[in-house]
């Protein structure tokens, strides 16, 4: 059901490479989620991606162990496994840093809501220096769950210039203001890991697109699933195929191998265009679904009501993109009725929600 979506990006951007900059391994997060090397990579290969940025899902007892398994395990893929440590403000996060970057990570995580910390810690100010000095990305927690971090952000980038900023999940805890503030900081950078469409197009439209990576939060989120929802919003919100791909890849392959970052020009804006009502709808049913779905486990009922909300005339000019959708949410239900405990079919209700807020992208020819 996905390959038809991401091959339409294929089509609209031509030579398109993906590199996820978001995603973990881990057996024991406490959220239940898990993922191994080998789900990964099929993931990542599913897609045809190049390659991602990894690092360990949250482990209650301590970073070490898990930081060492996810350098070894990329020391063992091929080149596709770019390994970041994750480390925990108030348990020596400098000195496991330096260790694990030592070993062979090639970047830092931190996640202020899992590790309960904010950002002015003192060790945080320490691995910054210690980015900068090394010219490494330091990916951060930016989402739900946590308070604003955005004015720290900034001055830590002003101070660090060299350390290459990464604000995880769309930046959504800051997104109002700080699209402003990045213009002057080129190292501070959004990854897309994030399915609120909405935010994903004010990302788009209001960051310039050098500051943005592709991300999907493998296993929150899948690689292809991902690209093909994101990146139609890309395209939607106006952006170039050559954008597209710098956000698709290229910025994070310079990140990855240690190089300048590329640059983009600035923001495309926010484009004026007429409000669809009827595919609005659709959307805005969607968004509760999948937000019900993750949070209860049970969408069903606004699932219901954006399926009822795609019977339009079939004379009107974008009926084959309602159709399209009605098809998704069609194989979202039999897929979660054969396998009601499956997260997976939530990924056609991503590609669903992003088609009714792209009305002017195309749709594949088999799926109207």
């Amino acid at each position: 059901m996905i390959a038809p979506w991401l091959q339409t990006i294929r089509d609209q951007v031509p030579g398109l490479e993906l590199f996820d900059a978001h995603t973990h391994l881990g057996q024991n997060d406490p959220d239940g989620m898990r993922q191994s090397p080998d789900e990964l990579l099929r993931g990542l290969r599913a897609a045809n991606a190049c390659g991602c940025f990894v690092f360990p899902m949250h482990e209650p007892d301590g970073y070490p162990p898990a930081n060492d398994f996810v350098i070894e395990v990329a020391a063992n893929a091929d080149g596709l496994f770019v390994p970041f440590c994750r480390v925990k403000p108030g348990q020596d996060a400098l000195v496991e840093a330096e260790r694990a970057l030592a070993r062979g990570a090639k970047g830092i995580k931190l996640h202020p809501r899992a590790e309960q910390f904010t950002l002015d810690h003192p060790d945080v100010p320490k691995l910054f220096a210690l980015a900068h000095e090394r010219t490494l990305p330091i990916l951060i927690h930016a989402g739900r769950g946590i308070p604003a971090l955005g004015e720290h952000v900034v001055a830590y980038a002003q101070q660090y210039p060299n350390a290459r900023v990464v604000l995880a999940h769309a930046a959504v805890s800051d997104l109002a203001w700080l699209w402003r503030a990045c213009v002057d900081l080129p190292n501070v950078l959004f990854d897309s890991s994030w399915w609120i469409t909405q935010d994903l197009m004010t990302l788009f439209s209001l960051v310039p697109p050098a500051q943005i990576l592709f991300a999907s939060d493998a296993p929150y989120g899948m690689t292809g699933v991902s690209a093909a929802a994101q990146l139609r919003l890309a395209l939607q919100a106006g952006l170039t195929a050559e954008q597209v791909a710098l956000i698709a890849s290229g910025q994070s392959l310079q990140i990855a191998h240690g190089d300048p970052l590329a640059v983009s020009g600035p923001a495309i804006g926010e484009r004026d265009r007429a409000s669809h009502l009827l595919l609005d709808r659709v959307a805005n049913y969607l968004q509760v679904g999948v937000l019900l779905e993750f949070r209860t486990g049970d969408g069903s009922e606004m699932v219901a009501l954006a399926e009822l909300a795609c019977d339009v005339p079939e004379e009107i000019d974008d009926a084959p993109i309602f159709a399209a959708i009605k098809k998704l949410l069609s194989a979202y239900a039999i897929a979660r009725a054969a396998a009601p405990e499956d997260r997976a079919p939530r990924s056609l209700l991503q590609i669903a929600a992003a088609v009714a807020m792209s009305p002017d992208v195309p749709i594949p020819a088999s799926e109207s």
